[in-house]
């Protein structure tokens, strides 16, 4: 069965792709800066260091394909000058790095599927984006298009490329969710009231999904959103999960004024409206695990 390398593969959605590509007998390696601290049973670990500019050739043995999701994360520091920097440089010289690779050591690479996000639309409303919209304003809108941009560049090499712009995932063991939903005990749900403000949701399973389908399926190439077929205002989105969970918790309204003193520039990750729409992906033949709220959200609580 082929081999496929993954960076990134200890976070949410690397780790639950990671399972995904076992399931179907892929062989996988993975990137990581200490091989002996990787402990995931039946992946091949080889280390890096994208400071130095290094990385083991063994890596990149019999490996078909490359997908690539590392980069520090964006929700789990403010955003001083040097974690944007961090943020940036994360993501740009991984990508330089896994390039430079290709270019001096010989390989079976033929695709490589990148991680990016809907954050390259920036702050845009009730406006439905396709993949062709240009990028938007704003430091995430600059950073995903730095990123792709560098991704791009594998098709110069012969290299086909996917870049996948992510929604806001949905899943049980971390992600938005359990942020969003941390207050319920509490007996209420906050939700940003701002006008025309959507949220491009996706299940986990379905990035998955899209990945795997990118991955089989040669023909696919350059940008898609990966996200669900409906995207919702945030309103909207909690009185679901609200109706998922049977809970009678208030919906309260938290004003962007306060969101964005309390956080600064980070604020525009929450109060940023990017109404994605997935029809290039379906009308590339792929079929949604979830695509309504209800039915990921019932999965997600064990509501089936």
């Amino acid at each position: 069965m082929k081999t496929v390398l993954i960076t990134g593969a200890s976070g949410l959605i690397g780790s639950q792709l990671t399972r995904h590509l076992l399931s179907r007998k892929y062989t996988v390696h993975t990137l990581t800066r200490n091989k002996k601290m990787f402990k995931h049973k039946n992946v091949h670990p080889f280390e890096w260091d994208i400071e130095k500019g290094t990385m083991e050739p063994a890596a990149l043995e019999g490996v078909e394909a490359i997908i690539h999701l590392a980069g520090a994360g964006v929700a789990e520091k403010r955003w001083s000058e040097e974690r944007k920097k961090e943020l940036s440089e994360s993501r740009l010289k991984s990508t330089r790095l896994l390039y430079d690779f290709l270019q001096q050591y010989p390989h079976t690479v033929k695709t490589i599927i990148s991680a990016s996000a809907v954050g390259y639309y920036g702050d845009r409303g009730a406006e439905v984006l396709n993949e062709e919209m240009p990028p938007g304003d704003g430091f995430l809108a600059e950073l995903c298009r730095k990123w792709e941009d560098e991704v791009m560049r594998f098709a110069k090499i012969g290299v086909r490329e996917v870049r996948c712009r992510i929604g806001i995932v949905l899943a049980s063991a971390g992600g938005a969710l359990p942020e969003l939903i941390k207050t319920l005990p509490l007996g209420f749900v906050p939700y940003f009231d701002k006008k025309e403000l959507y949220y491009p949701w996706i299940h986990i399973d379905d990035v998955c999904g899209i990945m795997l389908y990118a991955l089989e399926n040669e023909n696919l190439s350059g940008a898609f959103n990966v996200t669900a077929p409906a995207p919702l205002p945030m309103k909207a989105l909690m009185q679901k999960v609200l109706e998922v969970k049977s809970s009678r918790a208030m919906l309260v309204p938290a004003p962007p004024v306060v969101i964005r003193l309390a956080m600064g520039e980070m604020s525009e990750m929450l109060l940023s409206s990017e109404r994605c729409s997935a029809q290039k992906i379906q009308q590339a033949g792929y079929r949604f695990q979830y695509p309504d709220a209800i039915s990921a959200l019932k999965q997600i609580f064990g509501k089936n």
